[in-house]
């Protein structure tokens, strides 16, 4: 099975991609087809051994539209944009330039009918020329969308005025009759409508450009050369040119060019570009770094380990256009709607006419009624509502380190009851660090002496804690480790004992065990440091909570969503852990396994719920949750587990997620509320003669745009 995604043109409204979904769709080997109008583009997957891409671009066409082939990158994309919008402009400029003097004739009764019709003639069938080529082709298919009504309105405006002009200019005296008064011409109303509608295309199709931007300016942050280091010698490459294993160098206010890893140097990076914080990221030998962030201080030299389209940055680039790919659940609605609304306008339209003439009005009434109609119809804002939100949320999502990886994420996250977070790494930091020393500065000292030469997951939280403080570590001899229990060693002369109570006995050592005792009730590790067979301190180890924690569990509290902390700890850390956060709803000692059977209960209660964790153990209850959220750490962030990812910070991004999600879902609704309102007023009022077409169409060029201008608000919160 393969997947293509590839650009259209030509589509001017909903009803255009419902068109082109369906007949893609009916395709032999088509097992799905999704086509977005806010993108412009069509995604399909096909069995490669019943048709090709080819024959996909083929349907396109057919259906009367054409394919962008050879379709760059992002950025390529958004350039093509950028000209079709500047053609745009130059269509709707022309159009209102001759349109003009047209409706300032006909509104000041100065006459020159015969101009009139020259110049709307020319805007009607020149710069609108793209309306009626489009209608004459889904004529031919049985089918019609927004390019059909606005045919039929301004055609039929135009037709009627020339007929009725030259039936009048035959009884003009110099054609040997007697002048009648001049009748009712029209030729303004089909200008104006022509050249309204092009200016809302123009002003849409910028707006569409900023609600889809994001993509294009995530792949302008990436490096465009690089200092390649070999034997030596530097020299500056396009970063396409570098391989992994290369080496290149990097100095201060430079980007890193692909993801790799420090060799040689230390520094700063600015990393905010993959996570949203602002505060740089210390990075020394052996370190991980990402392309596109920005180096601050010291030079480094670092080995590239990622292909371009590997990167970090690749991968976020791919999620948000997967996203912004994938309509949501709630957009089916629109597009059934869409699929059946221009036939249903045609209908109200000629009704309208029939109606109108059956009460005695006169044909230009009629008319003029009928057009309106068709002109006020706008299943454009119905096509945008949905797409352009999810656009410019999942971009404003990826500028802040949150990726929103479909629409249905966005469904998911707006009842939700439960938010159950896997404390390791989530909540806390994710590594041990000591918090006590109780004793004095000698006892890290000997603890770091002989943790120097141990491979324990605690080792690293003492030399760590040492060298933050400048402590000066002697060399250990005659090092052994006693499993589960603790290390020995010879340091400075001295017999040096490290480890737990069970140590101690071992070695004699008598233990004063209140500061043990309040250390355990604390939740952390307690390690007592015992030098010739005495006791002369205990280091307090834990694993800490994320500087935000606390703050981000009352944040989810007050929004009205219970937090409950899974953890495969000892319940006395546990229970310290969540005293510290202020969680009340707390599991110990689960294991990886178990997480899924603790979503499954809460589901089973009713309980809608999210599920916090690190995406890798965590994935059976990311999948299992009604929301998976995914905790990523800058390499990992292509997680398929959950629906959402976050890179870099803490469970504060989970509010502030959790947040976008509400916003771009509240959009939605307020863009199909307002769609639906439309022209469930404008159509009955056009046929009740309320509406001058003119000002249809001018309402509902507005219409399309105002959708995509309140989908903007989001990039502001």
């Amino acid at each position: 099975m393969k997947k293509t995604t590839f650009p259209i043109k030509g589509m001017h409204c909903a009803s255009c991609a419902v068109n082109i979904e369906r007949d893609l769709a009916q395709t032999p080997g088509v097992t799905d087809a999704s086509v977005n109008y806010a993108l412009a583009q069509a995604t399909v997957s096909y069995d490669e051994g019943k048709t090709h891409e080819h024959e996909l671009h083929m349907v396109v066409k057919k259906a009367g539209y054409d394919v962008v082939m050879g379709h760059g990158d992002a950025h390529e994309n958004h350039m093509a944009h950028g000209a079709d919008v500047k053609k745009a402009g130059r269509k709707a400029a022309i159009a209102l330039a001759l349109a003009v003097p047209v409706f300032v004739l006909a509104m000041g009764e100065l006459g020159f009918p015969f101009v009139q019709g020259v110049l709307a003639t020319i805007v009607v069938f020149g710069a609108g020329s793209e309306f009626h080529v489009m209608a004459a082709k889904l004529l031919r298919r049985g089918r019609a969308n927004m390019d059909t009504l606005i045919s039929l309105g301004t055609v039929a405006a135009l037709v009627l005025s020339w007929w009725q002009l030259i039936i009048w200019m035959n009884g003009y005296p110099l054609l040997g009759g007697i002048p009648e008064p001049m009748p009712s011409l029209y030729f303004e109303t089909a200008a104006i409508i022509t050249g309204f509608i092009l200016l809302g295309r123009y002003f849409e199709a910028r707006s569409k450009g900023k609600a889809g931007e994001a993509i294009a300016k995530l792949v302008e942050l990436g490096a465009k050369f690089a200092h390649r280091v070999r034997d030596g010698v530097t020299e500056d490459v396009p970063v396409d040119a570098l391989r992994v294993g290369d080496y290149v160098l990097v100095k201060p206010g430079e980007k890193i060019p692909l993801d790799g890893v420090v060799r040689e140097g230390e520094s700063a990076l600015d990393e905010s570009m993959l996570t949203g914080e602002s505060i740089p990221v210390g990075k020394k030998l052996g370190d991980n770094v990402f392309g596109a962030t920005v180096n601050t201080t010291g030079a480094l030299t670092i080995e590239i380990t990622k292909e371009p389209k590997d990167t970090v940055l690749a991968q976020i680039v791919r999620l948000v256009g997967e996203a912004q790919e994938k309509k949501a659940p709630i957009q089916k609605l629109a597009d059934q709607i869409s699929g059946v609304f221009v036939p249903i306008v045609i209908v109200i339209a000629f009704v309208t006419f029939v109606a109108w003439m059956l009460t005695g009005a006169a044909l230009d009434v009629a008319f003029v009624n009928a057009v309106a109609v068709l002109v006020i119809a706008c299943p454009c804002a119905l096509g945008l509502a949905t797409p352009t939100a999810i656009m410019v949320g999942t971009g404003r999502g990826a500028r802040e380190g949150i990726l929103i990886k479909s629409g249905e994420a966005l469904e998911r996250a707006r009842n939700l009851d439960v938010v159950v977070f896997d404390k390791t790494g989530t909540l806390t930091e994710g590594k041990p660090i000591v918090t006590d020393v109780i004793g004095g500065d000698d006892v890290l000292r000997y603890a770091a002496a002989l943790e120097s030469s141990s491979e324990h997951p605690l080792a690293l939280a003492v030399t760590r804690k040492a060298k933050e403080l400048g402590l000066a570590v002697s060399k250990v001899v005659d090092f052994a480790s006693v499993s589960g229990k603790g290390i020995r060693g010879t340091v400075e002369g001295k017999h040096v004992v490290l480890g737990n109570a069970l140590m101690m006995v071992d070695e004699g050592v008598a233990v004063t065990a209140d500061d043990l005792e309040r250390l355990r009730e604390q939740g952390k590790t307690a390690v007592i440091v015992a030098v010739d067979g005495y006791m002369i301190g205990v280091l307090g180890i834990a694993d800490a909570p994320k500087a935000n924690a606390k703050e981000a569990v009352a944040d989810l509290e007050r929004s009205g969503l219970s937090v409950m902390m899974l953890t495969g700890d000892h319940k006395h850390t546990a229970e310290a852990i969540a005293r510290q956060l202020g969680i009340r709803d707390v599991e110990a000692e689960v294991l990886p396994g178990d997480k899924l059977a603790v979503v499954k209960r809460l589901q089973q209660k009713g309980k809608r719920v999210a599920f916090v964790g690190d995406g890798i153990n965590d994935a059976p209850a990311l999948t299992q949750a009604d929301l998976g959220i995914a905790v990523g750490s800058g390499s990992d962030v292509a997680i398929e587990a959950g629906q959402m990812v976050l890179v870099g910070g803490g469970p504060e991004k989970v509010v502030a997620a959790l947040r976008l999600t509400r916003v771009t879902y509240r959009t939605i609704k307020q863009n199909l509320f307002w769609a639906f309102i439309y022209n469930i007023i404008g159509i009955p009022l056009a046929a009740l003669g309320f509406l001058n077409p003119i000002v249809a169409s001018a309402a509902m060029a507005g219409s399309s745009i105002s959708v995509v201008l309140n989908a903007l608000r989001i990039r502001r919160g």
